[in-house]
């Protein structure tokens, strides 16, 4: 049986969820939000809350990486970096951001420290986004005896980094305070010492500083997002430099929903400039499973940040198509219900826990002019195998055609399986509806692909 953190939809949120693309992943809990543009894909990294949380105390042992193109379609990359990289960590996988720099990819991360009580940043590094990432030191890079202004042990949190103009990077960070220090050209070390920005300073700070600090540059501004109060709202600031003076400004988006807790991530990409932040959407949600969103805004002409509420919506404008004429990858997805994913060394990621009725969506798929005339899926099944509708515009949509799955042996063995289907061209979202005998679990699913022309 499915838990009630996947099944327990009402029927209102069922039809809401077929348009909507908030929280943009509905597979795990996802918290915490860093997104990074690298070339020409958008990476997005984030805590992960682990579904079985006690609704009073966060549970969370990894990070998670997605990744996209158009911005309305996801793919998930699995968990590159888990507090077990670092041995000095006590478990808790609390706020982290990824940047490059000089070829190599840094990912400061907070965390509690066993060696070294109280809060600790540290850095693991990998040569690529998708790692693998180690940890860079070995211990933590800034802990809890190197910052005594506050008067708890928990204040080295949420770390963001910025490589300014001309080339000095700067971390901040904090809890109850916020603290800044530049770093060394190798992301690494500290250049000079630690300083403390008092959380009620009013002129830096609207409505104070409390948590989950996030810093860049856009124009001639330098923006300090944070969370302020308790719950939290997201305010921000602005400076003429990364270490200078920062102007208090406004509220970016105001307390909604029910998570305690909020945490800001800006950037743009293609042309657009997007906000990310997390709630408790998500069915069986709450402070401590937490789904990460996404915004787009326009900043105003002087370059001040409009308020931005929170959507079920999301981001309704996609800055790409989908191609359906190479292998997608199962788990790239815009919106679903009732799967997750999974990670094994052999296989990469894939979809699983399907069952009858659980669907897939993706969004903007482009068939082109001449259409597709065949659908290819490997997938693996233990039990009685399944169907997946292939439905375009809505899940009662037409039917280009279905896709029979049978008994493959184990959950380990995978094939490829194929259908011819009703020519289709331009852009439409495909729904992958899946069906099957209740209440076992239909099959697990790696990739799809359409042909064209056959």
């Amino acid at each position: 049986m499915k838990t009630k953190y996947l099944l327990g939809l009402s029927i209102g949120i069922c039809v809401m969820s077929v348009q909507a693309q908030n929280p943009i992943i509905q597979t795990h809990y996802t918290a915490d939000p860093a997104p990074m543009v690298y070339n020409d894909t958008l990476y997005l990294y984030v805590g992960c809350d682990e579904k079985d949380a006690p609704e009073n105390s966060y549970l969370m042992r990894e990070y998670r990486l997605y990744t996209t193109t158009d911005m309305v379609n996801w793919t998930d990359h699995g968990a590159p970096l888990k507090t077990s990289t670092f041995a000095w960590s006590a478990g808790d996988a609390s706020a982290a951001q990824c940047i490059p720099r000089n070829g190599k990819f840094y990912w400061y991360i907070s965390s509690q420290n066993r060696q070294n009580p109280g809060s600790s940043i540290g850095v693991a590094v990998g040569d690529t986004p998708y790692g693998p990432f180690k940890d860079a030191l070995g211990h933590g890079l800034v802990t809890n005896d190197m910052t005594t202004y506050a008067g708890h042990s928990w204040d080295d949190l949420d770390p963001t980094v910025y490589i300014a103009d001309d080339g000095q990077a700067w971390l901040y960070w904090g809890n109850g305070v916020c603290y800044r220090a530049k770093l060394k050209e190798d992301m690494v070390s500290l250049d000079g010492e630690i300083e403390a920005i008092d959380r009620l300073d009013s002129i830096a700070f609207s409505g104070g500083f409390t948590e989950a600090p996030w810093l860049y540059k856009r124009g001639d501004w330098y923006y300090l997002i944070y969370a302020a109060g308790f719950p939290e709202s997201i305010h921000y600031s602005m400076s003429s430099s990364a270490g200078g003076k920062w102007q208090a400004k406004g509220v970016v988006m105001p307390l909604e929903r029910g998570s305690n807790t909020n945490h800001p991530g800006i950037v743009d990409y293609k042309g657009h400039s997007y906000f990310f932040y997390h709630n408790d959407a998500l069915p069986g949600g709450h402070s401590y499973c937490r789904s990460v969103c996404v915004e787009e805004f326009r900043y105003t002409p002087n370059g001040e940040i409009p308020e931005m509420h929170m959507t079920d919506a999301g981001i309704t404008e996609a800055v790409g198509r989908l191609n359906p004429y190479i292998r997608t990858e199962a788990e790239t997805i815009a919106w679903s219900e009732g799967v997750t994913t999974r990670t094994d060394a052999a296989r990469g990621v894939y979809v699983t826990d399907v069952h009858h009725g659980d669907y897939i969506k993706v969004r903007e798929v482009d068939f082109g002019a001449k259409g597709a005339s065949l659908f290819t899926a490997c997938a693996s099944s233990r039990y009685f195998g399944g169907q997946i509708e292939l439905r375009i515009d809505g899940l009662e949509g037409e039917v280009l055609g279905t896709l029979d799955i049978p008994y493959t042996g184990e959950w380990e063995n995978w094939q490829e399986f194929k259908t011819q289907v009703k020519s289709v061209t331009g852009v439409h979202d495909l729904y992958l509806v899946f069906k099957g005998k209740q209440p076992h679990a239909l099959f697990n699913l790696d990739w799809w692909r359409f042909d064209s022309g056959l």
